[in-house]
């Protein structure tokens, strides 16, 4: 129940959805687990799910041409996200989602995302709102990653997501703000 709360919570920030808009929307969510270090969504399959971090971590990543991980997005308790690309158009995905933690969430099947789409104009909305803030989500990552110098970066992430490096290893933080493990290390004892 805890679950269902937050996530209406987060809902209701975005969006003035009714109760009864509420209800029919948690009724599609699923409550799923799922173990650190588990591939949720491996490459080349077809995201079938949309969730809602209650708990954990998720990330979505991909390998480059020389088979490094790159990382795309990371989603920790309260947020949410999937493979998007391959979730909207039912593509074969070029990224992975693994959990970083042991993770809860809350799953909507893309089934059921899509009927709230046809049937609620809030949920219309909100799957605007979602398409917007990923939209300038990754447009700011890309600028930042084009613009800034790896300390620039560093430091706009101690500043703005400190969670991140709080909880995150080396690794994920290197391979989110582009940079090699070494200079992190550098930059994490100055």
């Amino acid at each position: 129940m805890e679950r269902i709360n937050s996530l209406m919570q987060l809902l209701t920030y975005l969006v003035n959805f009714s109760e009864a808009e509420l209800e029919i929307i948690a009724s599609c969510f699923k409550p799923k687990s799922f173990n650190r270090n588990t591939i949720i969504l491996e490459r080349e399959e077809v995201c079938k799910e949309f969730y809602f971090v209650y708990k954990g971590c998720l990330r979505t990543y991909f390998l480059d041409i020389e088979g490094r991980e790159r990382t795309r997005y990371i989603m920790l308790d309260f947020n949410i996200g999937t493979a998007l690309s391959s979730f909207i158009y039912e593509n074969p995905s070029f990224e992975y989602l693994d959990a970083l933690e042991d993770t809860e969430v809350l799953a909507i099947s893309y089934s059921d995302f899509y009927r709230l789409n046809k049937e609620l104009p809030n949920w219309t909305f909100f799957y605007q709102k979602i398409l917007e803030m990923a939209y300038s989500f990754q447009n700011k990552r890309i600028e930042d990653l084009i613009m800034l110098s790896a300390k620039e970066r560093y430091e706009q992430l101690i500043k703005e997501r400190p969670e991140f490096i709080k909880r995150l290893s080396n690794k994920i933080i290197s391979s989110y703000l582009d940079i090699a493990q070494e200079t992190l290390s550098r930059l994490k004892s100055k």
